[in-house]
């Protein structure tokens, strides 16, 4: 009898390191941060769409803006942890779908942060 194992023991298939794992947040990347700051640039221009108003409609427009561009920004706050949380799992095959649903979920709230901010504000 020999007492050395025949076999060698193969990692888990749901531990070992998955080749493409950066891809997803990658490609979230590169779609979310510019969507982030076009987002950010028509926020920012949102003030200009009443600088013509007066009275009454300017003080509405003002108390929304004010209160919806916090709103936003938080939202973006959401959005880059997200896509750290897309990047910061552990490149293993068994967070593959995490890392996949993370990524596009980013983008996604950028959108949703943007039509937040859109329907918070009361437009003239």
């Amino acid at each position: 009898m020999d007492p050395t194992p025949t076999h060698t023991p193969t990692p888990d298939a749901d531990t070992d390191r998955h080749p493409r794992a950066f891809v997803a947040p990658l490609v979230s990347t590169l779609l979310t941060l510019p969507m982030a700051a076009v987002a950010f640039f028509f926020v920012g221009l949102a003030p200009m769409a009443c600088g013509s108003c007066g009275g009454e409609v300017s003080d509405r427009f003002d108390a929304s803006y004010d209160l919806a561009f916090p709103v936003f920004g938080f939202g973006l706050v959401v959005v880059l942890v997200v896509l750290l949380s897309a990047w910061a799992l552990p490149w293993q095959r068994r967070n593959a779908a995490a890392r996949v649903w993370l990524a596009v979920i980013a983008p996604a709230a950028v959108v949703l942060d943007f039509a937040v901010f859109h329907g918070l504000v009361d437009w003239p």
